[in-house]
């Protein structure tokens, strides 16, 4: 662990990383893809679901794949799966107590919308504390695992890889971070989609909560 003294950029996902994924903010995001997919296709909800399932395996996510077959507007797609309720969404003191003692540079880099990022980070109380947000649209709509996503990322931010770290739900999405220098941590979960690959080497770190991982970091700092 003593490797993350030298890290200058900490990037961060979204959803199921920020948050415990027990809290099934996706699940809702989940269910108004299929409602998406069924009106936009004219297809019953199981077919919905059924296509939803295909692209997100074939083209890393759902809208990638809706974008590629059915030439669909992404930004519909986005304004309408991420209008769900986070009331029950709590401030998480704990981490935003350690977000705030990591003085380098933080970004969020997620698969989805500028929006539902700064919709999740306000309903945590963490929402001033990154220095960016790549979005899926600021990514051309070129999601995660695509190399060409995290070079966007690197090139927007002037990110120095050797010295970042990649925090992330779904271990396949750590490949290419690791393949361009960068440390990577997952965190652990039972989502078979997620946890695909969660032994293999281009992972560095493993947690099941955020916050405990940034603690020790920040413990190690300070000795």
């Amino acid at each position: 662990m003593k490797s993350l003294l030298n890290v200058k950029y900490w990037i961060f996902d979204l959803d199921n990383t920020l948050y415990e994924g027990k809290t099934k903010v996706f699940s809702q995001v989940s269910k108004k893809m299929t409602e998406f997919i069924s009106k936009k296709l004219n297809v019953n909800l199981i077919k919905a679901k059924e296509i939803q399932k295909e692209y997100f395996h074939e083209y890393s996510t759902t809208l990638n794949g809706m974008i590629k077959n059915h030439k669909i507007n992404p930004k519909e797609f986005l304004d309408f799966v991420h209008n769900i309720d986070l009331n029950f969404l709590q401030k998480d003191l704990p981490l935003r107590e350690e977000l705030k003692k990591i003085k380098e540079k933080k970004y969020i880099y997620t698969n989805a919308s500028n929006y539902h990022a700064l919709n999740v980070t306000a309903r945590l109380g963490i929402e001033e504390l990154f220095d960016g947000i790549f979005d899926i649209e600021t990514s051309d709509f070129i999601p995660k695992p695509s190399v060409e996503s995290y070079k966007k990322l690197i090139s927007k931010f002037k990110i120095e890889p050797k010295k970042s770290i990649l925090i992330e739900d779904i271990a396949r999405n750590l490949k290419p971070a690791k393949e361009f220098g960068m440390k990577t941590v997952w965190i652990q979960n039972n989502e078979p989609w997620a946890s695909k690959h969660s032994n293999e080497k281009f992972i560095d770190f493993k947690t099941k909560k955020l916050s405990d991982f940034l603690k020790q970091v920040n413990m190690l700092k300070s000795l």
